[in-house]
């Protein structure tokens, strides 16, 4: 639902005052009066300004992709969402319910290639993982852009092409974290989910107002989001014609947009983000659904929703749809200054 400009303007004070409480807080760790701490590997922060769906996980998975063969390598979440408090490393036995969806996402694909832990408290997480792996050199931060009580190397700050920072406000008017000029600390902007074909001039705009929070060097990336092929919850490919779009996304109007206009869309459920999915959910799901009908998530649904399929023997009717981000024309000046701003620190 479209939201009424009088609401908006009506909670302009209390953002006022939730964005003097962040700039205090920015203010005492700029100074040093409150501590960030450096911990024994280099630290890669991936985050936003933007409460909600800026495209982090697709980020953390290019960046592990491009690292963890080359430099040993743990992603550290805080775990949102999950059922267990404190320090977990994910294994054989984790579950979305024990470490939280995102974290099991990285762990189904990279738990070979890449340590995956869990911890509220980021520098505690970050020695845990020393502990245990003295060899990991580097740690991607997950949704940390705000976590300011760990000292990071590089800051990479994504901004929603749809939904940009410098045009928002800080809670409750808007859906910003803190200030905008809190886009100062980043070392990067990666303008995420842009239209597959950007004007040249429309990008150049876009980085003008990026930049006005910006220090001037810091580069302005742009990337989409690119749709893989359709898998069966049972492995593999399959072939979609009509299904039923299930997600507890963020945002999960781009997702319903692509499925739109390339399958026929029999019906939609919406979750809330990181949504705990029960055995009723997929009996409704199932419900009515038929012969010729699949129930289409995203991969961040799947790796909740699987078990619950799969006990029911219903895996068949169910697809996901994978994510990654395409920096098109700016893949190879990312990886570049990426790769340099991460060898100039080992």
């Amino acid at each position: 639902m479209k939201e009424l400009p009088w609401i908006k303007n009506a909670l302009l004070p209390l953002s006022w005052i939730y964005g003097a409480i962040t700039d205090v807080r920015n203010f005492l760790f700029d100074k040093g009066i409150l501590h960030s701490e450096k911990v024994p590997q280099k630290v890669i922060v991936v985050g936003n300004l933007t409460v909600g769906g800026t495209g982090k996980t697709p980020v953390i998975e290019y960046l592990t992709r491009l690292f963890s063969t080359q430099i040993p390598t743990a992603i550290l979440s805080r775990g949102y969402g999950r059922a267990t408090q404190g320090f977990i490393e994910a294994g054989s036995t984790a579950t979305a319910a024990t470490i939280g969806d995102e974290p099991f996402q990285f762990y189904a694909k990279f738990g070979t290639e890449a340590v995956v832990a869990v911890c509220e408290k980021r520098v505690e997480g970050a020695f845990k993982i020393h502990e245990k792996h003295p060899e990991i050199r580097l740690l991607l931060l997950d949704d940390a852009f705000q976590h300011r009580a760990i000292r990071r190397d590089v800051n990479i700050l994504l901004n929603d092409y749809n939904r940009p920072f410098y045009e928002d406000h800080p809670f409750p008017a808007g859906r910003l974290r803190e200030r905008r000029h809190g886009a100062g600390r980043a070392d990067a902007v990666i303008v995420t989910k842009c239209p597959a074909e950007l004007h040249a001039l429309e990008k150049d705009d876009i980085r003008k107002n990026i930049r006005r929070y910006t220090r001037a060097d810091v580069p302005v990336f742009f990337a989409t989001t690119r749709y893989g092929s359709p898998c069966s919850y049972e492995g593999g490919p399959v072939e979609l014609k009509n299904v039923k779009m299930a997600a507890g996304i963020a945002n999960p109007l781009p997702f319903a947009a692509y499925l739109t206009t390339r399958f026929s869309v029999t019906d939609q459920k919406v979750f809330p983000d990181h949504h705990n999915y029960t055995p009723s959910d997929v009996e409704d799901l199932i419900k009515n659904l038929k012969n010729d009908t699949f129930v289409v998530t995203t991969e961040k649904d799947m790796v909740k929703l699987k078990p619950l399929v799969v006990s029911k023997g219903c895996a068949a009717r169910f697809a996901y749809v994978p994510v990654s981000v395409d920096f098109g024309d700016d893949g190879q000046a990312f990886t570049q200054w990426v790769t340099l701003k991460a060898d100039d620190r080992f």
